[in-house]
This record gives C-alpha cells, sequence and structure tokens, in this order.
C-alpha cells in the first residue's frame, strides 16, 4: 500500500441548516482508484466539494499529503496538486478544445514554459485522438463523451497527484462510458495518478477501483477491497442487481 494522499477525517457538511454529511472519514492511498457509491443523495458529490475547496459549510479536517487542506479554496487546492472533473464536466463550450486544455494548466505558467506545457497536450491528444482531430472545435460543439474526454484532459494537464471524478459516464452511452472508465484505469498506470471516483454505474466501478466506500444519507455505510464490497449483499441487492444501476 502506498502513502497516503487524501485523509477525510469526520467531516460534517451543511447546506443552510441541513446537515448533509455526518461525520465521513475515509482515506485514500498513492496509486489507488477508490470509489464513492451510494444512491442519489447519499453525499457523494458534496463530498468531492468538501474535499476540493468548493463547499465551505463544513467541519472535520481534511489533509492532502501532509498538508491541512480543510479550509483552503478550490483555487489553491489546485496547484497543491489537485484537479478535479465536476459531474456534467462543465467545459467551457464557447473556447476550443485547445484553449479549454491550455485553462488546464494556467496555474503552472509562468514556472512552466509554454513549450513544456504543448509537449505535454500533445501527450493528452495522443490519449484522446478525437480531440486532436477537433482542437480548434469549440468545446460546446463536442458529444457528451468527447466533452468527458477534454475535461479530463484538461485536468491532466494540471499535473495533479489526486483527480476527483464526479460521475464520468453521466448521460453517455453504455459503450463511450466503458471507454471512459477504461481510460480512468490507463490514467492510474500511464500517469501515476491517484483517482477517487464517483460513479453512478457501482459495477463498472467496482470492476475498475482497488477499494470503494458506500455512502448512504451523508454517512459510511461499508468500506472495504473493491471485490469484497461487490461480494457483499447489502451492495449486490441494492446496487447490483443491474449492470447499469444508478447510485
Amino acid at each position: 500500500m502506498g502513502k497516503t494522499v487524501l485523509t477525510v477525517d469526520s467531516i460534517t457538511a451543511r447546506y443552510g441548516p441541513v446537515e448533509v454529511l455526518h461525520g465521513i472519514t475515509l482515506q485514500v492511498n498513492e496509486g489507488e482508484i477508490v470509489s464513492l457509491l451510494g444512491a442519489n443523495g447519499a453525499g457523494k458529490t458534496t463530498l468531492l466539494n468538501c474535499i476540493c475547496g468548493l463547499h465551505g459549510d463544513k467541519e472535520g479536517k481534511i489533509r492532502f499529503r501532509d498538508t491541512d487542506i480543510t479550509h483552503v479554496p478550490a483555487e489553491l487546492v489546485v496547484p497543491r496538486g489537485m484537479a478535479h472533473v465536476p459531474e456534467r464536466r462543465q467545459i467551457f463550450s464557447t473556447l476550443t478544445v485547445e484553449d479549454n486544455l491550455w485553462l488546464g494548466a494556467s496555474h503552472r505558467m509562468p514556472k512552466t514554459s509554454k513549450k513544456e506545457i504543448a509537449k505535454e497536450m500533445e501527450t493528452v491528444y495522443e490519449r484522446f485522438p478525437i480531440l486532436a482531430e477537433r482542437k480548434w472545435q469549440l468545446g460546446g460543439t463536442l458529444s457528451g463523451g468527447q466533452q468527458q474526454m477534454l475535461a479530463i484532459g484538461r485536468a491532466l494537464l494540471s499535473r495533479p497527484q489526486l483527480l476527483l471524478l464526479d460521475e464520468p459516464s453521466l448521460g453517455l452511452a453504455p459503450l463511450i462510458a466503458k471507454e471512459i472508465l477504461t481510460i480512468v484505469q490507463e490514467i492510474r498506470s500511464e500517469w501515476g495518478t491517484t483517482v477517487l471516483l464517483v460513479e453512478q454505474n457501482a459495477r463498472a466501478a467496482l470492476a475498475i477501483s482497488d477499494r470503494a466506500y458506500v455512502l448512504s444519507t451523508g454517512t459510511v455505510m461499508l468500506e472495504g477491497k473493491a471485490d469484497e464490497i461487490s461480494n457483499d449483499p447489502r451492495v449486490q441487492s441494492a446496487y447490483l442487481g443491474s449492470s447499469h444501476e444508478a447510485v
């Protein structure tokens, strides 16, 4: 097991007076793919937003590497080595593919030269050939799957040690969704990037993960190795009845 990259310790989060996370504790180790599973409304997206600094009304402690980032705003979390691909991609639809990618590396300039970033961008284009073909198209003209590839490519250009992925297959055709999750595996193996994954297809997520946490109404109901979670009767009945079960 690698060194711990992320530690979430007793995180409680609120939207106004409503508490939606109730003392969540988890950890992610270097080189892992860890999945967060649970029904809609379980708190998965809120937890990711807490981790990356987008949700401020929280208590507890979040450590990234050896640094307390509990109350560090999102714009300062990214330069520390964490990237977040939000639900529904949120690319810049009126900018070209190329410009979207440049924005992913913007915080690294001027310390990193444009020549070096351009070289890394070529690596992203090799990983996603369709983006290379459409580099001058506006992001909003891409298909859903292509936009997801663009969002992931943009995140990779920030050179993250930890990649947070929120529902990367949401709204995609099954074959495209399968391709996206295969890409997640390849990012881990080729780039050495640690991944915390929220994914609607529990079966597919567990198939590519090392470990998983199952959330239920803002608490951790179950945690363990992915194969153990897959074989747990509670998970099988709630989430694995269909290969396309949304969680």
